[in-house]
């Protein structure tokens, strides 16, 4: 009686699990040959990367990510990146996926430069897309994790904001991010869809991680848009990556945030490239 008691205990946590990894993202695979996670970044769905896909799908099996809150992936509160975190983790061994290139995006970069400190035989190498190991570090002068949290006036203020003024907010968030004008409307779109909570919650949650001491064992190819002082960015991408001893950089010009819209063929060129 104690071994089935303990065998259901197993079973149902482990139900528990898989259901986890389930709801912290949407996956959609296609392509067949070497696998690629394509995190996107934070507010934005797996759509993000359609530039790329159709042509890496001829020789990759490309397995394209929507987190939770996000496009029509259901949320799942706190904590959404550790969650997010672990549940890839799960997916990759369920699924027996072996060495695997992560191409991420904003968030989607950083989230991939914490797998592959945590999982250093995971994963073969990480394609960063206009991220870095701390944008709190970037944002706030006197950075330290712990004086960030979830509840504060700013925050409540989003999470009540009416949807009216949270377009305006979001239109002039995207204009910053993107260059290409035509593109703006469907960003917009993708942050007015969002979770409100996990609008406010998951960006907390990036900006408390700080990976710049991090060992980090596999080449990173950094893709960085030079909008709007590259030297300016320069600096903080040397900066922040000073510990990543095996990194190539590459600087988009005339490119924002957004770098796949603002300079699509560039941005395949080195993607192929970096895979290769």
């Amino acid at each position: 009686m104690k071994f089935r008691s303990l065998i259901l205990s197993l079973l149902f946590i482990l139900c528990s699990f898989k259901g986890q990894a389930q709801s912290a993202f949407n996956v959609k695979v296609v392509g067949t040959g070497s696998p690629i996670l394509l995190f996107p970044g934070f507010g934005c769905t797996g759509e993000v990367w359609q530039g790329i896909t159709g042509e890496l799908s001829k020789h990759y099996e490309c397995h394209i990510f929507t987190f939770a809150g996000f496009g029509d992936v259901p949320p799942i509160g706190r904590p959404w990146l550790s969650t997010i975190k672990e549940a890839v983790i799960q997916y990759v061994n369920s699924h027996k996926i072996r060495s695997a290139t992560i191409i991420g995006h904003s968030l989607g970069g950083t989230l991939g430069l914490w797998l592959a400190e945590t999982e250093p035989t995971m994963f073969k190498k990480i394609i960063v897309v206009d991220a870095l190991p701390c944008t709190g570090a970037l944002m706030m002068p006197n950075f330290k994790p712990e004086n960030i949290g979830y509840d504060n006036p700013y925050n409540q203020r989003i999470r009540e904001m009416d949807s009216t003024t949270f377009r305006e907010m979001a239109k002039q968030q995207v204009a910053y991010m993107m260059l290409n004008k035509e593109k703006r409307s469907k960003v917009v779109e993708w942050f007015l869809e969002a979770d409100r909570s996990t609008y406010v919650d998951g960006y907390v949650d990036l900006l408390k991680l700080d990976l710049r001491n991090a060992l980090i064992k596999i080449p990173v190819v950094i893709l960085a848009a030079t909008y709007p002082n590259k030297a300016v960015i320069e600096k903080n991408y040397n900066e922040q990556y000073a510990n990543v001893n095996e990194k190539t950089i590459y600087y988009a010009d005339n490119a924002a945030h957004f770098i796949m819209y603002d300079q699509p063929e560039w941005f395949l060129s080195k993607i192929t490239e970096s895979l290769k």
